[in-house]
């Protein structure tokens, strides 16, 4: 709880996981608290379970499952003293989505660099 409040959380690569009944945060990186030792050191990538009603993970499971979404977190925040993750149903982008969006930003950089060297 302490890295969460000091906000070293990159849930840049993160998805969600239902497992046999249970929602699971995987691939979220939290930060070991830096002034623990011993007992209070943790593997900072390992998969964490999300707390939910059984009628919503069965809701976002079934879904999951028909529609072939992923379930992706967009924030963290606090609540009441509790931490909160924002999930939000995605679907996966195609081939030519991705390269179309290779595209974009190459050609955003570009016009960086371009931008960058005229101003020398």
């Amino acid at each position: 709880m302490k890295s969460l409040r000091l906000g070293q959380v990159t849930l840049q690569d993160a998805y969600a996981r239902v497992d046999d009944g249970e929602l699971w945060l995987v691939g979220c990186h939290i930060a070991s608290y830096e002034y623990s030792n011993g007992f209070g050191s943790v593997e900072p990538d390992r998969r964490r379970k999300l707390l939910l009603h059984r009628h919503e993970i069965d809701e976002l499971k079934g879904r999951v499952a028909q529609q072939s979404l992923t379930l992706v977190p967009l924030s963290m925040y606090f609540k009441e003293g509790r931490a909160k993750i924002e999930i939000a149903l995605a679907r996966g982008r195609r081939l030519h989505d991705k390269r179309h969006a290779i595209a974009e930003r190459d050609a955003s950089r570009e016009a960086a660099r371009a931008i960058k060297n005229a101003r020398r």
